[in-house]
């Protein structure tokens, strides 16, 4: 399977690169030659009865827990340590100048 130099095109606009008509040439040669030589052995297998897979790990679902609510850090306890606080927030220089 020998790519054309449209087909070489497409790839480089689809890659976003822009190809003179001579580098077109030289990248075809090149395709042809080097890529398309390492793709011939996958290319011989037969893949009519094989279903396309989408994702690598096939039928993957999702593996995260359900958010469950547990008792933590009351608001009380956790500004305790905090250098300036006010009311449920804690408080930090402001980055933007004035106090906010």
């Amino acid at each position: 399977m020998a790519l054309s130099e449209r087909d070489v095109r497409g790839i480089a606009d689809y890659a976003r690169i822009a190809l003179t008509d001579e580098e077109l040439t030289e990248m075809t040669t090149y395709m042809n030659g080097a890529i398309m030589g390492v793709l011939e052995p996958v290319l011989q297998y037969g893949e009519a009865d094989v279903p396309p897979t989408f994702h690598p790990i096939g039928d993957l679902s999702n593996v995260m827990g359900a958010d469950v609510v547990a008792p933590g850090l009351s608001i009380e306890d956790a500004l305790l340590d905090a250098p300036s606080a006010r009311d449920r927030y804690f408080r930090v220089p402001s980055i933007l100048g004035g106090d906010q």
